[in-house]
């Protein structure tokens, strides 16, 4: 069983930024590719960013430039570096373990709430 804790949400000001942290507990971390998705209320899941084993990196237009996607192996965490945040990336942020296998794992979310 693998499990994901997310952290790092919160309530920020439109223009600001938060980095969100997912820490897993999954062995041969490294070769699984992680993933950040969001889900605003009344709308559905989507697809924010995703970064592969040897570190290439995937960006939802809505938010390319803006976030950044990184991982440390040795700390089994990716990260969600947030900038430039809009009212509209107001949502539950959910870290994804994507195995090779075609197996997923979620996170149980964390909320980050853009808004003056």
């Amino acid at each position: 069983q693998v499990h994901l804790v997310e952290s790092g949400g919160g309530l920020v000001q439109p223009g600001g930024s938060l980095t969100l942290s997912c820490a897993a507990s999954r062995s041969w971390f490294a070769i699984n590719t992680m993933g950040w998705y969001r889900q605003a209320p009344g709308k559905e899941r989507e697809w924010v960013a995703n970064i592969n084993g040897v570190g290439s990196t995937n960006y939802a237009a809505s938010v390319k430039g803006r976030f950044t996607i990184s991982r440390d192996n040795a700390k089994i965490t990716v990260y969600l570096q947030m900038n430039s945040l809009k009212p509209e990336d107001t949502s539950v942020y959910y870290c994804n373990l994507h195995t090779p296998d075609g197996i997923d794992y979620w996170g149980k979310g964390t909320l980050v709430t853009v808004s003056s």
